[in-house]
């Protein structure tokens, strides 16, 4: 079984701080837009967030917190690498919460695990699938000190790069400007 993680958990400091998820995209949100890709693709999804987790409450989806504050977005993927555990899950995709337009075959794409995608000469470390068995192995070099960069433990773990085509795919929105652009694509998709 192949479970999903959104990692929003990031402080946006681009975006003034705000939930880059939980800002309007069309007539949603980003994380609607991406959950209706995300979704259909796996068996469950839950959202890697710290702070107060009601925000996303409308969206019905377990919250994760992180078991380890300060080590960035690998603390993100450590958290959902247990709770996929305690769903019974062999596999977790991770996707950022701020890349709303990633494929709909990206799970096909990426089994088996681990790996990572990659487009135009551009890795994506975040956008990933994980053994659930890494989660010791990662706990363990988080609290050893090790690298917080999501590629130093990807290589370290062995990840394969699956290439992509379109790079647009993995366009991921971290300034205003970026925020204007994806609503001009999301005018061209059909409604969620």
């Amino acid at each position: 079984m192949i479970v999903g993680i959104v990692l929003a958990g990031g402080q946006a400091t681009r975006m003034g701080g705000r939930d880059k998820a939980l800002l309007p995209l069309g007539s949603a949100t980003v994380l609607d837009v991406l959950l209706a890709r995300l979704a259909p693709q796996v068996s469950q999804v839950a959202v890697s967030a710290n702070g107060d987790a009601q925000r996303f409450a409308r969206f019905g989806l377990p919250i994760i917190g992180d078991e380890l504050r300060e080590a960035g977005p690998l603390a993100g993927v450590a958290a959902g690498l247990a709770w996929a555990a305690r769903q019974g899950a062999n596999a977790l995709v991770t996707v950022p919460g701020d890349t709303p337009f990633i494929p709909r075959g990206l799970v096909d794409a990426l089994c088996p695990a681990p790996a990572w995608a990659e487009s135009d000469g551009a890795l994506h470390p975040l956008v990933a699938i994980w053994p659930v068995v890494l989660h010791e192995r990662l706990a363990s070099w988080l609290q050893a000190g090790g690298s917080r960069r999501v590629r130093d433990f990807g290589i370290a773990a062995g990840m394969r790069t699956v290439p992509f085509a379109a790079e647009e795919e993995f366009f991921n929105i971290n300034t205003p400007t970026d925020l204007a652009v994806a609503q001009g694509r999301v005018s061209a998709l059909p409604p969620i």
